[in-house]
């Protein structure tokens, strides 16, 4: 698995549209009313990776397994969400799974599509789904801080650290910030996953264009950009309605000229991808063998030890080396024999941090 995202934003801005495209199926109802997904639905994409596909071909593998997405398409949320209002406190809970938020915004105008605020705004509408996910996260804090509370009292001293960040993190809230606006220490941020708060989680912003939009952006997009950036968030411009068409198109190089003829270098699958990972710090390394050929996405600065657990615990346990081949070595020699015949395999222990693009091949004993 690569990592999960979830897709929130406002009712009837193209949430379902963008899904249906990403996935590239027909399991999202699409319609021009507030709440047609009922439920959130999940699909898993091919994450497209070139170096995994060159990697294959030299090795001549019979079978091929890209690392994959799975994207979760959340209800729309509304004023009052966390009060239970639309669709509620189910969909808030839905968020709390995902690694990173993909927050949709309406970014066109259509006259046939209503807004459920009444007019395109989409700094409004960024405010205001902000809103509800940091009051969320203070009923969901103050909650947690009298839980921890009354357990502190039966002489748990171990909890003190928990309370005290319980209650930094509410006034924090309370102030406006989210959560992944702070600066917090290494031991801190393990100490805050165990809150599961909406905010702590990465956005990206993704602008919902039309068309005629899709190279330059216009006055809408231009304005989520120029707050992303104050933010020190992640944003780009995106065509539910382009991606639709190009997943509706089933030859590779039909959509590379479809792309072209649009003006458009890559689909904005493949860019909210590789933002993804950038938001993520994720990496990939792969084994690579004729029977099969495989890409792995872990977190950049993993071991080896820790990746090998990856493929399965006994390689962890009983874990002896790693024989490693960079990428750029392993394409430039043509095939790992040459590679290692060259002097460009290694044996590299079990505090090796796994570089993006490694090729692996674990040694262990159980």
């Amino acid at each position: 698995m690569g990592f999960r995202c979830g897709i929130v934003g406002l009712p009837n801005i193209g949430k379902s549209t963008l899904f249906n495209a990403l996935t590239n199926t027909i399991s999202a109802e699409v319609g021009n009313y507030p709440f047609c997904t009922v439920e959130p639905h999940i699909g898993r994409v091919a994450v497209p990776d070139p170096e995994l596909s060159k990697l294959a071909k030299i090795a001549d593998s019979k079978t091929v397994i890209p690392t994959q997405l799975e994207i979760v398409d959340i209800a729309g949320l509304v004023k009052g969400a966390n009060k239970g209002e639309g669709l509620g406190n189910q969909f808030l809970a839905n968020i709390r799974e995902v690694d990173a938020i993909v927050h949709l915004t309406r970014c066109f105008e259509d006259e046939k599509i209503s807004h459920v605020e009444g007019n395109v705004d989409p700094i409004r509408d960024i405010e205001l789904i902000e809103t509800e996910l940091m009051l969320a996260d203070l009923e969901s804090l103050e909650r947690q801080y009298e839980n921890l509370t009354k357990k502190s009292r039966g002489g748990d001293k171990s909890l003190l650290t928990l309370i005290d960040l319980a209650s930094n993190l509410i006034e924090e809230v309370k102030s406006g910030r989210p959560i992944r606006d702070l600066d917090l220490d290494t031991e801190t941020q393990l100490n805050l996953r165990k809150f599961q708060l909406l905010t702590s989680k990465p956005i990206l912003y993704a602008c919902n264009v039309d068309e005629k939009n899709i190279i330059s952006g216009n006055i809408f997009s231009q304005l989520v950009m120029e707050r992303a950036e104050k933010e020190g968030n992640k944003a780009l411009v995106i065509s539910a309605a382009i991606e639709s068409e190009i997943s509706a198109l089933e030859d590779f190089k039909e959509k590379i000229e479809f792309l072209e003829a649009l003006g458009i270098e890559e689909s904005g699958l493949n860019r909210l991808i590789k933002i993804g990972y950038e938001l993520l710090g994720l990496i990939r390394y792969y084994t690579i063998g004729p029977k099969e050929s495989k890409a792995w996405t872990i977190a950049n600065g993993t071991t080896a030890r820790e990746a090998a657990g990856k493929i399965h615990t006994d390689f962890a346990k009983g874990f002896i080396c790693a024989e490693t081949i960079a990428y750029t070595d392993y394409i430039s020699y043509g095939n790992e024999q040459a590679a290692k015949e060259a002097g460009k395999m290694r044996q590299e222990g079990r505090d090796y941090v796994v570089k993006n693009g490694d090729i692996l091949l674990f040694r262990f004993n159980v």
